[in-house]
């Protein structure tokens, strides 16, 4: 017998829908271990199902070290704007970016490869897929290196900017960088 309880257990430990969760457990007579399989398998098939759709929508994330000499930037897409601002694809894009920023991988692929709380981040989206139903991609990364990395998000997050400060060691030139994101954001030059 599964109980509303049981659901609820699940529900918290994998974010899936209600009915996702009861029909899991349904399928795993009541397995806990074999109900998150279920629904990571689920997950694959809606991935895989939407492999060909545009993911056009999105937000940017981006997350500094604690002295400020190190940034990324990640944009996270998806289908639609209502699947962009929701709790769960903004919680992802931001454990995305703090994840980078600790481990500086060279690109998307080793980005994919890093782990978020035991799981790869292409594990982390593919759960994510099963739960919204839309195609999820990392659809830009970069890493910069400087003394000083101001971080810029315009607003609406479908635009950011990551400025790197030489030669400002020891002196905050924060608001100067923010400046100079803002303009870098406005303006797309090809070199400032």
């Amino acid at each position: 017998m599964i109980t509303a309880q049981d659901v609820k257990k699940l529900r918290d430990l994998t974010g899936a829908g209600m009915m996702d969760c009861k029909k899991a457990l349904i399928e795993a007579n009541g397995d806990f271990e074999k109900a998150i399989d279920y629904l990571r398998k689920k997950g694959q098939k809606v991935s895989a199902a939407r492999a060909g759709n545009t993911t056009s929508e999105g937000a940017i994330f981006v997350h500094t070290n604690t002295n400020d000499t190190q940034g990324v930037i990640v944009a996270l897409s998806c289908e639609t704007d209502f699947v962009a601002k929701t709790e769960a694809f903004q919680t992802l894009g931001q454990q995305i970016a703090d994840a980078a920023c600790g481990s500086q991988p060279s690109d998307i692929d080793a980005l994919l490869q890093l782990t978020i709380d035991g799981a790869p981040v292409q594990d982390k989206i593919t759960a994510l897929v099963g739960k919204i139903g839309e195609k999820t991609t990392i659809s830009a990364y970069k890493a910069l290196h400087s003394e000083t990395v101001v971080p810029y998000i315009h607003t609406g997050d479908k635009l950011g900017v990551l400025v790197g400060l030489e030669g400002s060691k020891g002196v905050s030139f924060t608001e100067a960088g923010q400046d100079v994101a803002m303009q870098v954001a406005a303006m797309s030059p090809l070199a400032v």
